[in-house]
């Protein structure tokens, strides 16, 4: 994929895998939903106390892959360092929650979930290496 397809392709709302590398062990590997805006970082909200978190401290670095599952197939796989925001508004959640479910059920989530927001962090990543396929213009 070109720079500019990789990057709005990224943008869309797909459910992530995000890895984040074990000492003495495999990677720990996770769906999680994102945000991202093309030029941007990418950006995940975790509970800040989960060992997701806990090893993103760690590592300083995190891999994302989204892809597609049905034929043609695409993906992009990306990585780079984060820094750490160790405080999150509910209208951070809301935002994010509505990208996956809509502005109603997102509302409706953070709200069933309001006790979690004084816990949660939000993780960006600054992208700096990309893997990427689309298979869209293949025979």
């Amino acid at each position: 994929m070109s720079p500019e397809a990789r990057e709005k392709y990224l943008a869309e709302a797909h459910t992530a895998v995000l890895t984040v590398s074990q000492e003495g062990r495999g990677p720990l590997a996770l769906p999680i939903w994102y945000g991202y805006e093309p030029g941007g970082d990418v950006r995940v909200i975790t509970r800040g106390d989960s060992q997701k978190a806990e090893m993103i401290r760690r590592a300083g670095r995190i891999t994302l892959c989204v892809q597609s599952p049905e034929p043609p197939y695409r993906y992009v796989t990306v990585e780079g360092p984060v820094s750490i925001q160790e405080t999150v508004t509910p209208d951070e959640r809301k935002q994010l929650a509505a990208r996956y479910l809509g502005p109603e059920f997102g509302e409706a989530f953070v709200q069933a979930t309001a006790e979690a927001t004084p816990m949660m962090i939000a993780v960006s990543m600054r992208p700096e290496n990309w893997l990427s396929q689309d298979q869209t213009d293949w025979p």
